[in-house]
């Protein structure tokens, strides 16, 4: 699965993309995000309890619970406002 990191999810990690394959227990989004954070520092700040963060599942913004079997892409990256 390659994920995607975006504006302050990015610098956080420090990665702009990797290709990750997450243990069976990673159900959904939400367990996706608390699985990447115990890989690093940067990842547990990007992916720390209460943040407020948006996901795509291939191409497609999808709420925090959507499945994420047979996703090829998952991105993640901070609310966007417009002005």
């Amino acid at each position: 699965m390659r994920i995607v990191y975006f504006a302050s999810v990015r610098e956080r990690v420090g990665l702009t993309e990797e290709e990750l394959a997450p243990p069976r227990e990673v159900v959904t989004l939400r367990d996706l995000m608390a699985w990447l954070a115990s890989k690093s520092e940067g990842h547990a700040a990007a992916f720390a309890p209460g943040a407020k963060l948006r996901a795509a599942l291939d191409h497609t913004h999808a709420p925090l619970d959507a499945p994420v079997a047979g996703a090829r892409e998952v991105a993640f990256f901070p609310p966007m406002t417009g002005g």
